[in-house]
């Protein structure tokens, strides 16, 4: 089953597009795979919640898992974080986030 994901990038223009939930993909893999961003800019730590470049604002009410020790910890660190701030390697494309809107975070 795929669903939609509404994602603003860098530069606020906003994309729509399509994830499969049977591929265990997080939002960074799918950042990454519409090539939302320039390579090398999302994800360098390869989705170990260890560095910020992920990072992501949700812009609407879909309900995500809760922010486990290593992503808590990484936020707790960086100067643009928000209430609404996630690192988007942490959550996992499932049904259940159907029409989620997310905005990419700015680098520094």
């Amino acid at each position: 089953m795929d669903i939609t994901i509404k994602i603003k990038d860098r530069k606020g223009q906003l994309h729509e597009v399509k994830a499969p939930t049977d591929m265990a993909l997080n939002l960074m893999h799918v950042v990454r795979a519409y090539e939302l961003e320039p390579a090398g800019t999302i994800g360098l730590c390869g989705g170990m919640a260890m560095c910020h470049t992920c990072q992501c604002y949700t812009t609407n009410d879909v309900a995500l898992p809760e922010k486990r020790e290593a992503e808590l910890a990484t936020l707790s660190r960086l100067p643009n974080i928000k209430p609404n701030s996630r690192l988007s390697c942490q959550i996992l494309v499932t049904k259940e986030l159907d029409g989620l809107e997310i905005e990419i975070a700015p680098l520094f």
